[in-house]
């Protein structure tokens, strides 16, 4: 009979295969300590793969383990290469002897003490680094499973432990070690414990509030009446809800000079009260004032700072062991545990190895200065964190450690760049240093309709004209099918939205100004909001609060009246998304063709050459010329820079395309996130695409021509709408958009640059609309995948009082009983 698997490989197994996965599980150990904060700084997939699957081996190569060597330690009386004293052989030079019949020096029962030794140590590595104790928000609910895994790891390891007695040479180190673990393991079941939805939230909760004595009072009121006593109850409202915050002062004096500690410490402050938002609980009236007094008193730059670290915070609550170490009892526990690994690793230093294999002895060492120095590093991440930062008395100005934590917090604070394609400042701090990805992801709907088209075989990759050179018309015949083929195969394996997103989707960095708008946006709402009502209005706008807002031109008022109520107000979030999405990439390519033929290069040399003239008489003083020069350079810039607020007309142009594009890929990439504003978002999309396809089919365009598409797409006659043609079975809005389009541009008379602006602003209104209506959850999963600027949108919507949690409004009043007039 065959053997499929040779003795001599089943030999190498035997030998090496506890040893190889002890290494195996300390690499993975490595892996995770140094690339687990990767993750939310780098959202790449390569990344990814490599935490997640480094995540996953971790536990199975350290049970794995552990499993081995206790069965390496039961003896078989079935096993071949067990002898009639109960030794088993563990490799070709050493045995595993159990019973009281073997000789303190016997080499075989040393081995066996080794094999114990390292035991805890795998116990040690199931307890996980510091940086990752949850890879999704998911895993926090298992933690009752990672309790019952625990109990079980420690059973089985004291077991192994416990045949080796009491002859064991190692029992002192063993017990270090065995120690060290089971406080390891501990750490990361509780901490996978609090981050749990139902634990984090009951830990948010305060006291029973029970309100003022009602029955009391009724009973004193009604025994006055019946005595005849003229009573009458006066209700006095709280103090405090109309006043300022206690600390004002400071936080005035913050935000005029605020250093980066004391963005730490009030972003750790209002961390700890924001927090509550994950699992959805609702704050005070004193609470939102507080943070909107903050925060109107504040620039972009700096809230933008604060939010970065309140999402830190978030992802350390939620996916690493902060929480349980930064505590009375983790430095505790901690310090016993760093203090075990050191001690048995100095006691097996100067402990007598002659009697065990060299191999095995460099193993041992292996594993104990591996855990030291996983040990080292982890305290490095728990001194330098910013919970240690946001602990530190910034009272004592003169403090080494202020000012020590001044210059730390200075070199990771958030840093800007100048972007040399765009020519504009964009995030871009160093990649060790950053929170989250500081990118902003587009995904463009036409651009993606060109690129899925099948193309003719002589304008494809060398690829194909290969295969039809050497294969001849059948290839080019088969071509159709093999692209079917190709997408039956993708759809049946899951992997669309992997390969979507690979190909499809670009990313850049955040810009300054798209942030300054989104803040000057939000803050402007927020002066809005004066009371509930207003507040409830703005957080349930989807675009037509700023047009109805609006101060515009008499002549634009049916076309945005039109405008608000066929594309806003009686559609769809979806379906508004989607139209205002082809809408902007519609006007954003006649704009960018417009950009092209708007000056011949000779007449602008002219011109800009006159214009330098007058400039020079300008800078002669001479009263006239200045007069002329004014108004002539105010022409020259007006068609490309009609500023207001500090926002050009380019400015604009570029927020509604980033915004737009940011938005679908939302929408497309990220459905979990809008899933309670799409509605049936993809299915739109996905007839969007197909009518798109066939048109474009159909005029025989070709991938890249987008300006050309949306050219075609402009010229297409929409007097009647599409609904009135096709029906209503089909959802896309292609065509809808193109109306949408077209009432827009009726916006470009005299130059005016309403139409970009009232573009952005509706989709500065878009996105405020889906931050505060997607599920919380989501925002905190998207923390451990590098981050969205949505995200920041919601914070920043709560620290400015705009969402549906601030629901207390009234507090307690205090109820007075009076008798007599």
């Amino acid at each position: 009979m065959i053997n499929p698997i040779p003795d001599r490989l089943k030999g190498v197994w035997d030998e090496w295969n506890i040893r190889g996965i002890i290494l195996v599980s300390l690499s993975l150990q490595t892996i995770l300590i140094l690339f687990a904060p990767f993750r939310k700084r780098i959202p790449k997939k390569p990344v990814m793969l490599l935490i997640w699957s480094s995540y996953l081996l971790a536990d199975w190569a350290a049970s794995f383990a552990i499993g081995h060597i206790a069965n390496s330690q039961v003896p078989d009386s079935k096993n071949p290469y067990t002898d009639d004293k109960g030794c088993h052989l563990v490799n070709k030079n050493s045995m595993i002897c159990h019973g009281t019949n073997v000789n303190k020096g016997d080499e075989s029962h040393e081995n066996a003490d080794l094999l114990a030794f390292w035991a805890p140590f795998l116990l040690l590595h199931l307890g996980g680094p510091d940086p990752i104790t949850a890879f999704s928000l998911e895993d926090n609910e298992l933690w009752l499973r990672h309790l019952f895994s625990l109990l079980v790891q420690v059973v089985v390891t004291g077991y192994v432990f416990l045949l080796t007695l009491p002859e064991n040479k190692l029992l002192v180190p063993t017990s270090l070690m065995f120690l060290a673990g089971i406080i390891k393991y501990f750490e990361r079941t509780r901490a996978l414990f609090g981050a749990s939805l139902d634990r984090f939230r009951e830990s948010m909760l305060k006291a029973p509030d029970s309100g003022p004595n009602y029955a009391k009072l009724m009973e004193e009121y009604t025994s006055k009446k019946e005595a005849g006593l003229p009573t009458r109850i006066e209700m006095t409202p709280e103090p405090g809800k109309d006043s300022k915050p206690a600390n004002k002062a400071e936080n005035t004096d913050q935000a005029k000079k605020p250093t980066e500690l004391h963005v730490v410490r009030y972003a750790y402050k209002q961390f700890q009260i924001l927090k509550g938002l994950i699992v959805e609980l609702i704050f005070s009236f004193s609470e939102r004032n507080e943070s909107r007094e903050f925060f109107l008193g504040i620039d972009a730059e700096h809230a933008l700072k604060i939010i970065d670290l309140e999402l830190n915070f978030i992802y350390e609550a939620l996916y690493t062991k902060v929480v349980v170490v930064h505590s009375t009892i983790g430095y505790i526990f901690r310090a016993i545990s760093v203090g075990s690994v050191v001690a048995a690793c100095v006691k097996f230093h100067y402990m007598n190895k002659h009697c065990f294999t060299k191999f095995d002895v460099n193993v041992t060492y292996a594993l104990l200065i591996g855990a030291i120095c996983l040990d080292f590093i982890a305290l490095l991440m728990l001194i330098s964190s910013y919970w240690t930062m946001a602990a530190i008395n910034i009272n004592k100005r003169t403090d080494i450690l202020v000012l020590i934590a001044q210059k730390y917090l200075n070199m990771k604070k958030i840093s800007w760049f100048e972007d040399p394609e765009n020519k504009e400042k964009v995030l871009g701090t160093f990649i060790l240093f950053r929170r989250w990805s500081e990118s902003v992801s587009s995904f463009n709907l036409v651009s993606y309709c060109l690129r899925l088209r099948p193309y003719p075989l002589e304008e494809n990759s060398n690829l194909f004209k290969k295969g039809c050179r050497y294969l001849g018309p059948i290839f080019e015949c088969c071509l159709p099918y093999i692209y079917k083929v190709i997408g039956k195969v993708t759809d049946y394996l899951g992997a669309r939205e992997f390969i979507n997103e690979w190909w499809y989707v670009s990313s850049r960095r955040l810009p300054r100004k798209l942030w300054e708008f989104v803040f000057a946006e939000l803050r402007g709402k927020s002066e809005d909001a004066k009371d509930l009502e207003t507040t409830k209005r703005i957080c349930s706008a989807r675009g037509a609060y700023v047009i109805q807002e609006g101060q515009w031109n008499g002549d634009d008022a049916q076309v945005y009246q039109k405008i608000t109520e066929e594309y806003i107000e009686n559609v769809t979030f979806d379906e508004s998304l989607l139209l205002w999405h082809v809408a902007t990439e519609l006007c954003f390519q006649d704009t960018q063709e417009e950009k092209k033929q708007a000056v011949n290069p000779c007449y602008r040399f002219i011109w800009l050459w006159l214009k330098h003239v007058v400039t020079l008489c300008y800078q002669n003083t001479c009263w006239l010329c200045h007069v002329v020069a004014t108004q002539l350079c105010c022409k020259a810039d007006k068609k490309d820079a009609i500023q207001d607020n500090g926002f050009e007309k380019k400015d604009y142009i570029q927020f509604s395309k980033l915004l737009s594009d940011y938005m679908v890929y939302l929408l497309v990439m990220r459905p979990t996130m809008m899933s309670a504003v799409a509605g049936i978002g993809q299915i739109r999309f996905r007839d969007t695409c197909a009518e798109a396809e066939k048109f474009f089919s159909r005029r025989n365009l070709e991938k890249g021509q987008v300006t050309e598409a949306c050219k075609n797409l402009l010229d297409v006659d929409t007097k009647v709408k599409p609904v009135h043609v096709k029906g209503d079975r089909s959802k896309s809005i292609l065509f809808d958009a193109c109306m949408l389009a077209k009432e827009l541009k009726k916006l470009d008379h005299n130059n005016n640059d309403d139409k970009w602006k009232i573009i952005s602003k509706v989709w500065v209104e878009m996105l405020s609309y889906a931050a505060t209506h997607c599920r919380p959850a989501t925002h905190a999963q998207q923390v451990s995948k590098g981050g969205q600027l949505i995200s920041f949108v919601w914070l920043l919507m709560a620290h400015f009082g705009l969402g549906e949690q601030f629901q207390i409004n009234e507090g307690h009043a205090r109820a007075k009983l009076i008798v007599g007039k």
